[in-house]
C-alpha cells in the first residue's frame, strides 16, 4: 500500500475461522509470496513486496477488464490522475485485488465486504491490511450489503465470494443481479468470478441471468474450457454501457495464459435455452 503501512506478520499454518479452516503457505521460490487456502481450496495469493503481482489468471482477466474502462477522467499514462473508480468487492479473502488497485490506482475508493471475520482478521494480520481513506474493510454478507447500498453508487462491483468451490446461491439469482444493476453507475461494470466444469452449466445460467438485467454481457475463460475440456475459472462481465471488448481482448492477448472473451451475439448464444437463477430455487 502506498500509505498507512502496517507491518505484515504472516505465520504459516492452519487456524480455525468462522466458516471452517484457513491455511497460510509461503511460496517456495524465495519471494515473500503467500497463498491463502480456505477449507482446502486456493483462495488468494499475496506478494508482500509486490502488490502488482497477480498469480491467479482470473484476477488478471478482471484487472484487464477494469483497466480497459473509460471511467476515469485523467491522463491515460498516469494511473494516479483522475477521479478513480468506486469499487465494491463482494468477498475479501486475502484482498489481492484491493491491494493491487490501491497501489496502481491510488485514487480508487474501495469497499471490501468479507463474510468471515476470522478471514478478514487473518488478512489484516498476515498482509498488513487496515481500513484507511480510500479503502474500507468490513465484515458483512454480500447480498445484504448490496441491498442496503444507494443506487448508482459504484463504478465497479466485483463478486469473488465462494463457499468451497461454488458461489453462494443467493449471489447467483436474478433478484441479486437486479440489485447489483441498481447500485452501478450507468457506465459501471459487474464482474463475477465462478469456477465451472466441462459443460459450463453454471456459467451459461449466470450469463442468462445477467442478460435479464444488462444489455451488454460477456465472459472470459480459457479456450480449452470453452470447448468443454477442463474445469476452471470463468469471469462474467455485465454493463448497461457497451463493454470495452477491443481493449480487453488486447490485454488478454498479452497474458501468459491464453484466454478468450465471448461477447455480443456469441454470449447470447452461449446462454441460449438456459433459465436464469431465481430466488425460488434457494
Amino acid at each position: 500500500m502506498p500509505t498507512h503501512r502496517v507491518t505484515p506478520r504472516p505465520v504459516a499454518g492452519t487456524r480455525a475461522v468462522s466458516t471452517g479452516l484457513a491455511t497460510l503457505i509461503p511460496d517456495s521460490d524465495g519471494r515473500r509470496g503467500w497463498t491463502l487456502y480456505l477449507n482446502g481450496m486456493e483462495s488468494s495469493h499475496v506478494d508482500l513486496d509486490d502488490p502488482g503481482r497477480l498469480d491467479f489468471e482470473y484476477l488478471r482477466w478482471v484487472v484487464a477488464g477494469i483497466e480497459s474502462l473509460p471511467l476515469v477522467a485523467g491522463d491515460p499514462a498516469d494511473p494516479a490522475s483522475g477521479a478513480g473508480w468506486r469499487v465494491l468487492h463482494l468477498g475479501g479473502g486475502g484482498c489481492t485485488l484491493p491491494r493491487y488497485l490501491a497501489t496502481t490506482h491510488p485514487r480508487c475508493r474501495q469497499v471490501v465486504v468479507e463474510l468471515d471475520p476470522g478471514v478478514l482478521e487473518l488478512a489484516k494480520q498476515a498482509f498488513g491490511l487496515r481500513s484507511r481513506p480510500g479503502l474500507r474493510l468490513r465484515v458483512g454478507e454480500a447480498r445484504a450489503t448490496v441491498t442496503a447500498e444507494q443506487s448508482e453508487r459504484y463504478d465497479v462491483v466485483v463478486r469473488d465470494a465462494f463457499t468451497g468451490s461454488t458461489v453462494p446461491p443467493p449471489l447467483l439469482t436474478r433478484q441479486f443481479v437486479a440489485e447489483v444493476a441498481r447500485i452501478l453507475t450507468p457506465q459501471g461494470i459487474y464482474l463475477a468470478n465462478l469456477a465451472d466444469g466441462e459443460l459450463l452449466a453454471t456459467a451459461r445460467r449466470e450469463v442468462a441471468t445477467a442478460l435479464g438485467h444488462f444489455p451488454h454481457v460477456a465472459l472470459v475463460a480459457e479456450p480449452g474450457q470453452l470447448r468443454g475440456r477442463r474445469y476452471g475459472n470463468v469471469v462474467i462481465a455485465a454493463s448497461a454501457a457497451p463493454l470495452p471488448s477491443a481493449a480487453w481482448v488486447r490485454r488478454l492477448a498479452s497474458d501468459p495464459v491464453r484466454a478468450r472473451l465471448v461477447d455480443g451475439e456469441a454470449a447470447v448464444a452461449f446462454a441460449s435455452g438456459r433459465a436464469p437463477f431465481d430466488d425460488a430455487e434457494l
